[in-house]
């Protein structure tokens, strides 16, 4: 899976930092980031469907 997030629309509110720590960081201007591009873990898939603004892809 490929995971990208818009920072346009991520509101920094770390639910997928929590969700998926091996996968997505806070980043310095507050805003959620995909240190990994690609990835298997199924918690990555949770923290786009669990992200309020919809800010998560998972292609």
């Amino acid at each position: 899976m490929k995971v990208f997030v818009d920072q346009d629309a991520c509101i920094g509110c770390g639910v997928c930092e929590n969700l998926c720590p091996d996968v997505f960081k806070i980043n310095d201007e507050g805003k959620a980031e995909a240190v990994v591009a690609e990835t298997d873990l199924p918690c990555a898939q949770d923290a786009a469907d669990s992200c309020p603004t919809q800010a998560i892809s998972v292609e």
